[in-house]
């Protein structure tokens, strides 16, 4: 049995987490039901209300907040964190001095040099700042890096900073207090794009990779968020050595997407990951269009090594059936097919509810989103992998093919402009469209290159799944 959230943690709500009825709650990701016995619906009041003060609260905070319905919040310090600050860093020692300026001196400071052209600017640099150096001779790359790092360090927690991140006061500190909960091996911020005020870098402040989102959520494969990247991130030494694999915590055959790798080894061996998005680290953003999209196919090699490393969670796309049938159906001009399969969804749906003795209010709204997010998932995924058949069929056909041609448009600027409405960023909706769909074409690139190197399919092969909705059994019996 996985051990209570301690005494002294609080919950807050997920914004989509509801209470269909007295001890039902619906939320989480993947989406599920949970049904609470009088222990737990008690347990659910007294955590409404205060921290977490018995076994009972404990243990439902555990549950909710594994589950996504919940997330916790911890409680203050009593004393200053024992945490040692890594970056690793490659030349650019002007960035690696913002850096260190805004980490400032409250905690200890390796910087590795990973073998940069010019180690007497990063040599002077770290000592400015008070910073201890390790020199690597030949470049490894960041997992390289901060394996080295890994031998020099004795405090209980890391925090890796890349060098081109600006901390904001007390990041690694504030984060620090998700460690009073023995299962936590890391907690990520937020980061935030530090771009210049163009076409390009207002697209960064609007679609940064690296930008999680203002919600908290549990890191786990499988969930809304699936990985966090080590640009920043707040670490248990105790829980890297415990997964590290023939002295290595990091897979130094992986240039991009050791951060991904990481965190599934783990996820697998029990232990938590937390995004808390309340502590803020800016990052340094690429200034053009060309090294935008650069960086973006780079980013885009990482998924067939990551696939050969676990094949099952690199889908690019999770159907269920009767969405996926209706949107076809929409896109190929059939409406009376697209009706029935909306109307088999709704009714499978009800279906499992009542199993369930879950009330079915408002089955027929959720089956439209899902839809609806079905038709986005299908436009992104069309734009990334297949863009050059999609504007092949655009422009093939003659006259006679307008209906075609209106699908394929929608499912090319759907996504996009879906984006632009929801995020309002200071950019109009052409620009920020030429950029996304730029953005998303260069990823699946760098998808291509690499499946083409590791001789695999997996990143760019959806799969079907089973239920939309899982009907969990009684908590806190």
């Amino acid at each position: 049995m996985t051990a209570p959230l301690p005494h002294g943690f609080r919950i807050s709500l997920d914004p989509g987490t509801r209470e269909l009825a007295p001890g039902l709650l619906f939320g989480g990701s993947p989406a599920r039901v949970l049904r609470l016995t009088a222990t737990g619906q008690a347990a659910w009041r007294a955590l409404a209300g205060g921290p977490v003060g018995s076994a009972a609260t404990g243990t439902l905070a555990r549950r909710l907040t594994d589950a996504g319905l919940a997330h916790p919040v911890p409680p203050a310090a009593a004393t200053t964190p024992d945490v040692t600050v890594v970056i690793p860093v490659h030349g650019r020692a002007g960035l690696l001095a913002r850096c260190l300026a805004a980490v400032g001196g409250n905690h200890p400071v390796l910087v590795v040099d990973d073998a940069s052209p010019d180690p007497v600017a990063i040599a002077a640099v770290a000592a400015a700042h008070g910073a201890k150096l390790l020199r690597r001779d030949t470049n490894g790359g960041p997992a390289a890096a901060r394996n080295s790092a890994m031998a020099q360090v004795r405090t209980a927690l890391i925090a890796f900073l890349d060098s081109d991140c600006v901390p904001t006061p007390g990041w690694a500190a504030t984060l620090a207090t998700h460690f009073a909960d023995p299962l936590v091996a890391a907690v990520a911020p937020r980061v935030r794009p530090l771009a210049p005020d163009t076409w390009a870098g207002r697209y960064s402040r609007a679609a940064s990779a690296l930008d999680l989102g203002g919600q908290p959520a549990r890191v786990a494969p499988g969930t809304r968020m699936s990985y966090v990247p080590t640009a920043a991130l707040v670490v248990r030494r105790r829980a890297l050595e415990e997964v590290a694999r023939d002295g290595a915590v990091f897979d130094q055959a992986m240039r991009v997407g050791e951060d991904v790798e990481l965190g599934w080894r783990l996820h697998d061996a029990g232990w938590r990951i937390r995004y808390d998005p309340a502590v803020h680290v800016e990052h340094h953003e690429p200034e053009t269009w060309s090294r935008i999209l650069a960086r973006r196919a780079r980013y885009g090699t990482s998924a067939a090594p990551l696939a050969r490393r676990r094949p099952a969670a690199m889908a690019p796309l999770a159907l269920h059936a009767w969405p996926a049938l209706t949107v076809a159906a929409l896109l190929a001009r059939r409406p009376v097919l697209a009706a029935a399969a909306f109307t088999a969804s709704v009714l499978g749906m009800r279906r499992t509810l009542r199993a369930g003795d879950i009330p079915a209010d408002g089955v027929v709204r959720a089956m439209g989103v899902a839809t609806h997010q079905t038709w986005l998932g299908l436009g992104r995924y069309g734009t990334q992998f297949a863009a050059p058949v999609l504007a092949a069929a655009l422009v093939a056909g003659g006259r006679r093919r307008w209906g075609r041609r209106a699908a394929i448009v929608s499912l090319l600027l759907g996504p996009p402009l879906t984006g632009w409405r929801t995020r309002r960023p200071h950019l109009g909706p052409v620009r920020f469209t030429a950029g996304a769909i730029a953005d998303d074409i260069a990823y699946g690139a760098g998808v291509w290159a690499g499946c083409l190197t590791e001789r695999t399919t997996t990143p760019v092969r959806p799969v079907f799944t089973g239920r939309p909705l899982r009907v969990d059994r009684k908590e806190n019996r």
